[in-house]
């Protein structure tokens, strides 16, 4: 799967309209998941009622783009239950991943193409 991986140290993302030059990046390049650093989303994201995580994931969905977010969010965790439900229910999915570190990640994937076949 062809993947674009953004660098932790790049911009903030606060918005929808912040993921939109990512979009477009990994669009020219014929991606098909954007790997985002938890470190690169404000915390307005993991606080699912300001409506930003919802924002941005309907971007990547209308894009058709699959989104993994790779860090530790834990602390986002322990202060809201509706996160904990959305992360497990994402991760049961196929558009949205929570993953805790790339080698997490790379056997979810190597997983889903084995079950593919």
């Amino acid at each position: 799967m062809r993947t674009v991986l953004c660098a932790p140290d790049g911009p903030r993302l606060r918005s929808d309209r912040d993921v939109i030059d990512l979009i477009g990046h990994a669009l020219e390049h014929g991606a098909e998941m954007v790997v985002v650093p938890a470190q690169r989303l404000d915390d307005g994201f993991f606080t699912l009622r300001t409506g930003v995580a919802g924002e941005v994931i309907q971007k990547f969905v209308n894009y058709r783009l699959r989104l993994a977010i790779v860090g530790d969010i834990s602390r986002h965790l322990q202060k809201s239950s509706a996160l904990r439900d959305f992360v497990g229910e994402s991760n049961r999915g196929r558009h949205v991943w929570f993953a805790p570190d790339l080698a997490a990640l790379d056997a979810r994937l190597e997983s889903a193409a084995r079950s593919l076949g």
